[in-house]
């Protein structure tokens, strides 16, 4: 799979630059060979083959190929739309081609260049060599667009030596196939490409995805220092391609960071990915109006102050990308200064100081990502000073993103979630026209941010096993949707009043179930929640024309304060230790329910570090539930006679359920093997591994597995049930820890638990940590011989499980 999705990368790059190498040979002639909504339209497809390399390559290793394949995956993107709307007559005045193209050749000029260096400084000669070829491709195209006397030759040539790049590439992984790895050209030997990433991967960045979420805010940033250094002569709708696309483009960067576990980044990201979408509507509006559109000043005034707050967390983290984002708060004021928005020249100016510093920053970004010298961001300086404080403390260590339930894949996305929460409730605030609603810019900010954002937030949450909030933000999103486009879309008339009001009563009955289940959530949720319901109350008024003078203006100011403490709340609960605002404790408190506070670790099972973790928790004396070949158990050590008694007080265990003894190879009874029948020994190797558990007669042999004082908790006076499991995670853990005592996960009476969810809903507060494997391989228990009478030729059943009696 590594192989494939680097040759996949590679060769789609060849190809796109083979299409545009045949179109720039061909374009002095009347008809190009490839006219150009098809180009534009292969290319969109070529842009979606290279997100698919570039995030598939990513999720394994941190790799150059990476920023490559995703940079120019939305330089296509953004070209190709352009060719579609340039083929399909939308660009129809003079120089509208030019001027559309201008600032995104000239940000990848750069960027593929910076992309080139880093992998000439890093030993990438292919990738570096494939960045300079396009670089120098996309500066040989400004230059035509601006010179008759070069020719689109020079275009194609370059574009022709990534081409013969490619074709290097594709030579190299042939012959390295044929010959089974004994011939590999320079450069295309992955094997070892990947063993230097696996060596030097704990020096790199953390999230690869970073350098191309910043050289996105270069593609944004270059549209409108464009237009203010005179390189173009407007914006209009040829720029909304590279804008949204660019938008577009960093949300997935959001989401694929949340996946690198780099919480404020991501955020980051989120906010940038608004201001792109914001200023891609403000140059669409004029197509219908021909004014240009009002911006909200109270929202851009509270987005600043998000972006300073995140700006000074993320400064703990690394000051480098601190002091970045406060251009972006820079760039919030001057919008909110200007009634022009972005076509005024504040925010412009701004722009290029955004287009330069985010130039500076990728280079850090990308050089690190490789590098094994990196190069200093402040961060260690920073780590320092803190240690030196009594007062602050910077959360670290693997339990740093630990999911609220189980293992998940993803960081906790609520920061953003409540961000948005506060961005579109102040967006609100803004009455607007009733006759020309689009004429302020609301709907990217209440769609974008209270939509778009939230429904990801949503997701994540769900990934981390948090269901009511979860549910909570989709819900809150839908709604923010719905009423941002029928009220600030143009959508809203009389005679879509009743219906708009009977969909809210909906939406707030849901949400009245919401405020009730938060009540044993914590103090935090619930003012949330019942907060949101004042907006649910002031869309109904105003969709019944009963809207009382500044009545949904103080319920989103009320509604936005909630949710910027829950923003601070989880801002700095991720980032500090013992100095997080408090979310405070469930309103109602009911045994069973609320149980997410408790101090129940959840390790990841397919870690060799969790496996050990459980051990050592199981020697001191705790109790685990953890995953086998059939349901999840709760076990206990039985060298601690203590651990066994608190494993049967939590799980009431019943008289006629006794608790079972588990081992993980035969070899732990061999010193006892004289005590047991031949029959019966040859028995238990021909059975186990297995979901069998043999019910055998108590003897001396108890004493030789140092049961001690445990020895009364398991089986009866009679007998016991001993097992090998067919699961290679548990028999480690019995490895590490010797022979241990088993129950089923659920309290007496229940069904077996399937899933670590569920062992944590019913014994949480109960157990001292969970080893997550997710959902069991079976739903049905371990089958139960009777072995008791196995010398006279009859075995019994107790339970018939997973193994038949056939079998058996």
């Amino acid at each position: 799979a590594e192989s494939l999705h680097s040759c996949i990368g590679l060769l789609g790059i060849s190809a796109g630059s083979l299409l545009l190498a045949v179109h720039f040979y061909s374009s002095p002639r009347a008809s190009p060979l490839i006219p150009s909504t098809a180009l534009g339209v292969l290319l969109l497809i070529l842009s979606a083959l290279l997100a698919y390399a570039g995030i598939r390559r990513s999720l394994r290793n941190a790799s150059l190929l990476v920023s490559l394949c995703l940079t120019l995956s939305v330089f296509w993107c953004g070209y190709g739309v352009i060719l579609v709307l340039a083929g399909q007559g939308v660009l129809a005045e003079p120089g509208d081609f030019r001027h559309a193209l201008v600032p995104g050749l000239a940000t990848f000029t750069l960027a593929l260049l910076l992309v080139a260096v880093v992998g000439f400084l890093c030993g990438e000669p292919v990738l570096a060599l494939v960045a300079a070829a396009v670089s120098l491709a996309s500066a040989h195209e400004v230059a035509l667009h601006y010179s008759s006397s070069l020719g689109p030759s020079a275009v194609a040539c370059s574009h022709l030596v990534v081409c013969l790049v490619g074709g290097y590439f594709a030579l190299g992984r042939i012959l390295y196939f044929l010959t089974k790895g004994k011939v590999a050209l320079p450069g295309t030997d992955l094997a070892e490409r990947k063993a230097q990433e696996q060596s030097w991967g704990s020096a790199g960045s953390t999230n690869p995805f970073a350098a191309a979420g910043l050289l996105l805010n270069m593609l944004s940033a270059s549209v409108f220092s464009c237009r203010l250094l005179g390189v173009t002569h407007k914006l209009f709708l040829g720029h909304v391609p590279w804008l949204w696309a660019a938008g577009t483009y960093q949300i997935g960067i959001c989401v694929l960071s949340y996946r690198a576990m780099d919480v404020l980044m991501a955020t980051a990201f989120g906010f940038t990915s608004i201001l792109k979408f914001a200023g891609g509507y403000s140059l669409l509006y004029p197509i219908w109006q021909p004014e240009e559109p009002s911006f909200p000043t109270p929202f851009l005034v509270v987005f600043s102050i998000l972006f300073a707050v995140l700006a000074l967390f993320l400064f703990l983290q690394s000051p480098v990308d601190g002091l970045y984002l406060l251009v972006f708060v820079t760039y919030s004021i001057a919008l909110a200064c200007s009634p022009r928005g972005f076509f005024a020249g504040g925010p412009q100016g701004v722009a290029v100081a955004i287009f330069v510093a985010s130039a500076l920053v990728t280079l850090i970004h990308l050089y690190n990502v490789r590098a094994r010298a990196r190069i200093p961001t402040g961060r260690g300086a920073v780590k320092a000073l803190l240690a030196r404080s009594s007062l602050l403390k910077l959360r670290e260590g693997p339990d740093l993103h630990a999911p609220y339930l189980g293992y998940s894949k993803y960081a906790d996305a609520e920061i953003l979630a409540y961000a948005c929460s506060v961005l579109a409730s102040f967006a609100l605030t803004v009455t607007g026209d009733p006759q020309a609603p689009l004429a302020t810019v609301v709907i990217p900010w209440v769609v974008v941010a209270g939509g778009i954002l939230k429904l990801l937030g949503g997701s994540v949450a769900f990934a981390r096993g948090k269901t009511l909030e979860s549910s909570a933000f989709i819900l809150y999103a839908v709604m923010w949707i719905i009423w941002g486009l029928t009220r600030y879309g143009g959508l809203y008339g009389s005679t879509r009043s009743f219906h708009a009001a009977v969909g809210i009563v909906a939406f707030m009955l849901f949400n009245s179930f919401i405020v009730f289940c938060s009540l044993f959530l914590n103090m935090a949720w619930f003012f949330y929640s019942l907060t949101f319901m004042l907006i649910a109350v002031s869309f109904l008024l105003d969709a019944v024309h009963a809207l009382p003078a500044g009545y949904d203006v103080a319920a989103t100011l009320i509604f936005g304060l909630v949710s910027f403490y829950c923003f601070l709340a989880a801002l700095s609960s991720s980032t500090l230790e013992d100095c997080c605002l408090p979310m405070g404790r469930p309103l109602v408190q009911l045994s069973g329910v609320g149980a997410g506070t408790t101090k129940c670790l959840h390790l990841p099972a397919r870690k060799a570090s969790s496996v050990k973790r459980i051990a050592d928790i199981l020697r001191n004396g705790g109790t685990c539930g953890i995953p086998t070949d059939t349901v999840y158990v709760l076990v206990a050590a039985c060298s601690r006679p203590d651990a066994v008694e608190k494993a049967h007080r939590s799980k009431r265990q019943a008289q006629d359920r006794p608790m079972s003894l588990w081992i993980s190879s035969l070899k732990q009874l061999e010193p006892a093997k004289h005590l047991f029948s031949p029959l019966l020994w040859d028995f238990m190797e021909a059975a186990w591994p297995s979901p069998i558990s043999l019910v055998i007669p108590r003897g001396e042999w108890v004493d030789f597995l140092g049961m001690k004082d445990s020895a009364k908790y398991v089986g009866t006076p009679q007998s016991v049930a001993i097992r090998i499991p067919d699961c290679s995670v548990t028999t480690h853990l019995i490895d590490l820890v010797g022979p241990i005592v088993v129950t089923s996960a659920n309290p007496t009476g229940e069904a077996d638990t399937t899933h670590h969810n569920q062992v944590y809903a019913k014994l949480g507060d109960k157990v001292d940590a969970v080893l997550c494997g997710g959902p069991s391989p079976e739903n049905i228990a371990s089958t139960v011989v009777d072995c008791t009478k196995i010398d006279s030729g009859n075995v019994g059943f107790f339970r018939v499980g997973i193994i038949p009696k056939s079998q058996v």
